[in-house]
């Protein structure tokens, strides 16, 4: 059991963006296995987003106890599947035995302060053939009072992330995405300096720049964006 508290407040407004969820979820979905780790599942949105009840066991793993409990109580309340199970603590904690077809980081590893160390005990509990998968905030030029406000440590490059990422597991995708939210974030960084983002605001952001970041993105070649998503594979 761990004893920790989540010093963040953008869970609940973040769950509104539901463009958002379904643009990266897309771009994700085909390395989702049966057997799924979900490090740092906060409030279970990300949950409710990529586990369609398919799996055999999703994992909802939430060093916050009062946040793995409203996890639990979804779960009990049907909300979220019945494949899913909510577990207080760290990769760092679980058994080196449990293994898994996926592990996922998402908007969780730039809250950790010793990222490589993470990512090496998650390779640990990867199956052979399985996928770590990971989606950060892009850009340390882009960090604002908000990322520092919400306990991120950093925000990442694809250089960056890579590094942090075993040397044994095979990468097979790394790409920026949201290359309109990144302009749009340049401009509150450097000219509107918003301490943080309302519901209103990501709803302006999640219903009118997401879409136009999704057509644009690819055609782009994904290389601009104020997120970034990696893929890797462990052989």
């Amino acid at each position: 059991m761990t004893d920790f508290t989540y010093i963040g407040s953008e869970l609940d407004v973040f769950a509104f963006a539901s463009n958002w969820k379904s643009y990266y979820k897309g771009l994700i979905a085909e390395y989702i296995g049966r057997n799924v780790l979900e490090v740092g599942a906060g409030i279970g949105a990300t949950t409710q987003t990529l586990c369609d009840g398919s799996q055999e066991r999703w994992i909802c793993l939430e060093p916050d106890p009062k946040l793995a409990d409203q996890i639990k109580t979804k779960i009990d309340s049907g909300e979220l599947p019945k494949c899913c199970t909510a577990r207080n603590g760290t990769v760092a904690e679980m058994s080196g035995s449990d293994k898994f077809d996926s592990i996922l980081y998402i908007d969780v590893l730039e809250h950790i302060e010793a990222d490589r160390e993470e990512l090496e005990s998650a390779a640990r509990l990867l199956k052979n053939e399985g996928h770590l998968i990971v989606l950060s905030p892009a850009h340390q030029g882009l960090y604002t009072p908000f990322d520092a406000k919400i306990g991120h440590f950093r925000r990442y490059t694809k250089a960056t992330l890579s590094s942090a990422v075993p040397a044994n597991l095979k990468l097979v995708k790394l790409i920026y995405v949201d290359s309109f939210g990144a302009l749009a974030s340049a401009a509150n960084r450097y000219i509107l300096k918003s301490d943080a983002p309302t519901k209103k605001q990501i709803l302006f952001w999640d219903t009118k720049i997401i879409p136009f970041s999704r057509f644009f993105d690819s055609k782009l070649g994904y290389a601009l964006g104020k997120s970034v998503i990696g893929v890797w594979k462990k052989e």
